[in-house]
């Protein structure tokens, strides 16, 4: 993805939400009643401790040698009593990765789109990270909304991505999504914005590196107005949320 081009693609897609990279997805997953998002078996959490264990040092190192990746604001993530949401513009692959360094040593829930699971190989390991697809039919999204439920309730961190697509290195804040402020007012948790900002090398990497470094900016978290109606305190969220993060991304 060249960066000059993106400007382009901005102007010649569709929709917001259309992805620009797209993955071979061979595989069909199918989310029925009976579908787990969150898989409580002794093999499978065995499993998942050893691969977060192996592959959170794996890829911090890779991170911070490829994109000097730095993290400011993390004690914003430090919240007690309550579960909470964190949100991020979607601007890197790896950026998923970023944010569960981030909220490390917790683990961190993703909200991903169900062809992501539907890579050979990548699904399983994703599920394994604790990644959640997204159903498509509303017939399925009781359980998924319900599942989201319980991991708040247990004090839980969920991440969902408000621009709904990836765009790699891009630069401005897109129109939200609902889904997490819907889901922030209905549970009472606070809504926690994250952003990714990329700055040119500097030092002696500038004379070898063409890509920019990536940093992650924690801003405070935001809480739902208990005062308002649902629908007003939904779209009041997540306003103030979007402001925050476009006043850090332009400042």
């Amino acid at each position: 993805m060249q960066l000059e081009n993106i400007e382009e693609i901005e102007e010649n897609l569709a929709k917001e939400d259309e992805h620009i990279i797209n993955m071979w997805t061979p595989l069909d997953l199918e989310i029925d009643e009976d579908y787990e998002y969150v898989n409580n078996g002794i093999l499978f959490k065995l499993f998942s401790t050893i691969l977060y264990v192996i592959a959170l040092p794996i890829v911090y190192i890779y991170n911070k040698i490829m994109y000097n990746f730095k993290i400011y604001g993390r004690e914003n993530l430090m919240i007690k009593n309550t579960g909470k949401i964190t949100v991020s513009n979607h601007v890197h692959p790896m950026d998923c990765t970023m944010n569960a360094i981030a909220n490390a040593p917790k683990s961190l829930y993703f909200i991903s789109i169900k062809s992501n699971f539907e890579i050979p190989i990548i699904g399983h390991i994703i599920k394994l990270l604790h990644a959640m697809p997204i159903p498509e039919k509303v017939s399925e999204k009781a359980k998924f909304f319900n599942t989201i439920r319980e991991l708040l309730n247990n004090k839980k961190s969920v991440h969902f991505y408000p621009e709904a697509s990836l765009w790699p290195y891009y630069k401005k804040l897109r129109k939200f999504k609902n889904g997490a402020f819907k889901i922030a007012v209905e549970n009472n948790v606070p809504v926690v914005p994250m952003v990714y900002k990329f700055v040119k090398p500097y030092g002696i990497r500038k004379l070898i590196k063409k890509r920019p470094f990536i940093e992650l900016h924690i801003l405070k978290p935001v809480y739902p107005d208990v005062n308002l109606p649902k629908k007003e305190s939904i779209e009041e969220l997540k306003n103030t949320v979007y402001y925050n993060m476009k006043k850090e991304l332009e400042g």
